[in-house]
């Protein structure tokens, strides 16, 4: 299954999983939007943080989501690919295979 498919299986399942808890989900989207903000750190320094998490917590739909982000924000493959190399650095080999899914969904978003 393509990277594309699983990034939309995936917001499938949260839309079904929202319409089920539509308080937690409203209370989890509220967090969210108060880090998506330009502070101390812009919103694209934060999603690299974020996606530094995913990868060392090895959440694959996290690194989806986190990775579509910084697309959107305009990261660079060399951006990431620094991210990623701090997250090997830090994470050791299971950051390494999930460093590797990381840029195999930059470059499939982003073809």
């Amino acid at each position: 299954m393509s990277w594309k498919a699983k990034l939309n299986d995936t917001k499938t399942q949260l839309k079904s999983l929202n319409g089920l808890i539509p308080d937690t989900s409203a209370a989890f989207a509220a967090l969210g939007k108060t880090v998506k903000t330009d502070t101390a750190l812009t919103f694209k320094e934060k999603e690299y943080v974020a996606l530094g998490i995913a990868v060392a917590t090895r959440c694959e739909p996290c690194i989806m989501f986190h990775v579509e982000a910084l697309i959107r924000l305009g990261a660079t493959r060399d951006e990431i690919g620094e991210v990623l190399a701090t997250c090997i650095q830090m994470g050791g080999g299971p950051s390494l295979m999930y460093a590797g899914k990381a840029l195999e969904v930059y470059d499939e978003l982003t073809s």
